[in-house]
């Protein structure tokens, strides 16, 4: 044990009590940081819990590891002093930002603060948010914001709407470079929506979170509809109607788990490789299971998270927009303990085929999985595209050629199984050798054809069908011929677009392997200022 220090004198020096004015600075510190703590007061904080909401604090608590998280700019405050603004200088100006750990992982945060002046965005409120943005962009770490907010500050004018492009910027600059996770916990409208997203992920609590360019009221006064808030930007409308929501959760801590469980998927940075977990002790072991999974009929469905979660590690899908474009299921999971994208077409919904909806989420988490090292792992049970007037006027051509680009332009390890029905365009599209897959696998169940058997010999034998003397039986025979000579795997792997054909108890321990060989893969794309995605 080290003695205390002395005195020349020999004797032991007293602990330093602050001088007066010291003593006044440390109060008046304290004073500060316990109101910046407070937020807009008790009576606000009453408010917040009373409609079911945590505080901006509340929630970091939960977001971070305990004991982590270091605030920045706790004390500043609005500069503008009119429109009564004056009685309304509370330390932190409504938003709390700083870093912290999340399981162990460096992030930085921005907690929106509604229970001061509603969480309104004013100068010195971007100010912060900017610039803990700009700290996650130096230092290659992920951004978390937890929005709930009232909207723009009205009182100090264009200061707030210039907040808001500063940060939208950020955003951009910061997009396939470091994660971007935005969590809607309360009230998010007008052009205060566009930094959400313009993220890569958007997560929203159901109950009280919402986000609308106009609300209700201005609705209703401009087209005459009548709709509620919950209706309008609710977190159920926008999982399934609009697709801005990629994840909701049916309260705020169940909201909060849920970027914790979705940033372990992530790397800090585009320039890091996803975190893994251990291997596969036995890579080569099957699943003898698969070789009766799919139904008898072909036209009969199945769920295709079922297939997935027999071939990825333990702890299944974490799935990413899984109501809306259902026809397509898109999520993060984890096979030989690396990370990695998984897309499948669904038979349960629309037969599995490809329409704009499911064209345009697949595009986005494709382009996501690349951005971030994420390999891709197709499961291919496709038709074709839906055809039809809404289809063809509402852009199928446009939002097919998206889903095409995204797989055209990744440079991760892409993995693909062929499993049932691969049809047409959608056979390029989902995955294909022809669109830069490194392993393409096929079951001996798969049908890999221009078009379906029914159409083709409605195509190919339409005046024989007419005059024959029995058109049931000869179309029968007909049909049994296509899939013999056509639809079947065998063409595809005589021509090299399928690398083999694979009995499916081994699905798991082929694609294990080919992940392996596949982690030292190099692509350097042309040099160019950026591709033109068909948007």
């Amino acid at each position: 044990m080290s003695e205390p220090p002395t005195s020349p004198r020999g004797q032991a020096d007293a602990p330093a009590e602050p001088g007066a004015a010291a003593s006044e600075g440390l109060a008046e510190l304290a004073r500060r940081e316990a109101q910046a703590e407070r937020g807009g007061g008790e009576d606000a904080i009453a408010a917040q819990h009373a409609k079911g909401k945590l505080t901006a604090r509340e929630r970091l608590d939960l977001l971070l590891d305990e004991g982590s998280f270091v605030e920045l700019d706790k004390l500043a405050t609005h500069r503008s002093t009119g429109f009564g603004l004056e009685d309304q200088r509370i330390p932190g100006d409504g938003v709390v930002t700083g870093h912290g750990t999340v399981a162990g992982r460096r992030v930085c945060v921005f907690s929106h603060d509604f229970t001061v002046m509603g969480g309104s965005l004013g100068e010195v409120f971007a100010e912060k948010i900017g610039k803990v943005m700009d700290l996650a962009l130096r230092m290659g770490v992920p951004i978390i914001g937890l929005n709930d907010s009232g909207g723009a500050r009205i009182q100090e004018g264009v200061a707030s709407l210039g907040g808001y492009g500063d940060i939208f910027r950020r955003n951009v600059l910061a997009s396939g470079v470091i994660p971007q996770i935005s969590l809607i916990l309360g009230p998010c409208a007008g052009g205060a929506v566009y930094s959400p997203a313009l993220t890569d992920f958007v997560l929203m609590a159901q109950g009280a979170a919402r986000m609308f360019v106009t609300g209700p009221h201005v609705v209703r006064s401009v087209t005459g509809e009548d709709v509620s808030a919950e209706e309008l930007g609710g977190a159920d409308s926008h999982a399934t109607r609009s697709g801005v929501a990629h994840v909701t959760a049916p309260d705020e801590p169940t909201c909060l788990a849920h970027a914790r469980e979705l940033l372990g998927f992530l790397p800090d940075n585009n320039l890091e490789e996803p975190p893994a977990g251990p291997p596969e002790e036995d890579p080569d072991r099957e699943d003898p299971a698969l070789d009766a999974f799919l139904p008898d009929r072909p036209d009969q469905a199945y769920d295709a998270r079922d297939l997935v979660e027999r071939v990825v590690d333990p702890g299944g899908l974490y799935e990413i927009h899984e109501a809306w474009g259902e026809n397509l299921v898109c999520g993060l999971a984890r096979l030989d303990g690396q990370p990695v994208g998984v897309v499948a077409n669904d038979p349960r919904h629309l037969a599995g085929v490809l329409d704009a909806r499911a064209s345009e989420k697949g595009a986005r988490f494709v382009r996501t999985c690349d951005a971030f090292n994420l390999p891709l792992l197709t499961f291919v049970d496709v038709p074709g595209f839906l055809p039809g007037t809404e289809q063809e006027w509402g852009g199928i051509i446009r939002h097919g050629a998206k889903l095409l680009y995204a797989y055209c332009e990744a440079t991760v390890p892409k993995l693909t199984v062929i499993v049932r029905k691969a049809y047409g365009g959608a056979y390029d599209v989902m995955g294909s050798k022809h669109c830069g897959a490194d392993l393409n696998l096929a079951w001996p169940s798969a049908e890999v054809a221009v078009m379906g058997p029914e159409g083709a010999i409605s195509v190919l034998y339409r005046r024989e069908l007419e005059q024959a003397d029995d058109p049931q039986a000869r179309r029968a025979e007909l049909v049994e011929h296509y899939h013999r000579e056509l639809a079947n795997p065998w063409r595809a792997a005589e021509r090299g677009y399928v690398d083999a054909v694979i009995a499916p108890r081994a699905t798991r321990s082929q694609l294990i392997h080919g992940l392996r060989f596949a982690s030292s893969k190099r692509e350097v794309p042309p040099a160019r200022k950026h591709g033109n995605l068909p948007l």
